[in-house]
């Protein structure tokens, strides 16, 4: 039986988010954008849908006088994120 799809995660730039967030503790804003290869306008408003839906952490701050932010994976996202690769394996049929 196939498992809805967490709509939140079935963005790719959402995903791809999350993903490099479970492989590492915390990113910055910059280093996201490199690695989903998207705007600064796209990639803010797909970290606020992850924030909103409490699968990351967003956290402001200052490196010298530059402001800077930090992303990190919560329990809920890391959760969420096993069961969506879960559920694509049985549609997958892994």
């Amino acid at each position: 039986m196939y498992s809805e799809l967490d709509p939140v995660l079935s963005t790719a730039v959402r995903l791809a988010v999350v993903s490099v967030l479970m492989k590492t503790k915390q990113a910055d804003f910059n280093y996201l954008m490199e690695v989903t290869h998207t705007t600064q306008g796209n990639l803010s408003h797909q970290i606020k849908k992850l924030s909103e839906a409490d699968y990351i952490e967003v956290i402001k701050t200052f490196k010298g006088n530059y402001p800077q932010t930090i992303c990190q994976l919560t329990d809920k996202g890391r959760l969420a994120f096993e069961k969506y690769v879960e559920d694509i394996k049985k549609y997958l049929h892994l």
